[in-house]
């Protein structure tokens, strides 16, 4: 097996994952790395899609979630570090455990600014997709208050730059800490 590893980069709508992942992905140490959108995927469904913040789009995202983790650990077999961003919380981890079982390294990190910040970044955000809707974005950054086993793996980024938070992640990979499925 390549030593390669997958790093989840989660957390509410927000929260800056995008651009930590696309920075870590550029400055990966590396010879070849990825940056792995999520929400991608969800815009590939042309017919049933379903928000996948509401309660009836748990199938859905669970057939996205597997097909993320696929995605992501083709990758690595092929040699890439692979960054993930996404709204993937512990309740979605089960595919990249199995992925780990498989003797690739996978790291799970949760940004989690305070709600406010997250509010403020989250309805400011420009893309042609991305979700702004304030009551949709508290409704996640609630879900991800509490992470159980997982809440070790956030990282509180509510007075963090990018680049801040790129150091922090970046200090606790090279400390092999947060990996997940051993």
């Amino acid at each position: 097996m390549l030593n390669t590893r997958i790093v989840i980069i989660s957390g509410p709508c927000g929260t800056g994952k995008s651009s930590v992942a696309g920075m870590l992905a550029e400055n990966s140490v590396y010879e070849r790395a990825v940056h792995v959108h999520t929400d991608d995927f969800y815009g590939y469904i042309r017919k049933g899609y379903i928000g996948p913040w509401l309660a009836e789009s748990k199938d859905q995202n669970t057939v996205v979630a597997e097909t993320i983790a696929v995605c992501a650990a083709s990758f690595a077999e092929g040699g890439y570090e692979v960054f993930i961003d996404g709204v993937i919380g512990p309740w979605y981890l089960e595919p990249w455990i199995k992925v780990a079982h498989t003797g690739i390294n996978v790291y799970y990190i949760l940004l989690r600014p305070d709600l406010q910040t997250t509010l403020l970044r989250g309805v400011n955000r420009k893309g042609p997709y991305d979700l702004v809707d304030p009551v949709v974005i508290e409704k996640m950054w609630k879900e991800f208050a509490d992470t159980g086993l997982y809440e070790s793996h956030v990282i509180d980024t509510t007075n963090h730059t990018v680049k801040e938070s790129v150091k922090a992640i970046k200090d606790m990979l090279n400390e092999n800490k947060l990996r997940i499925g051993i």
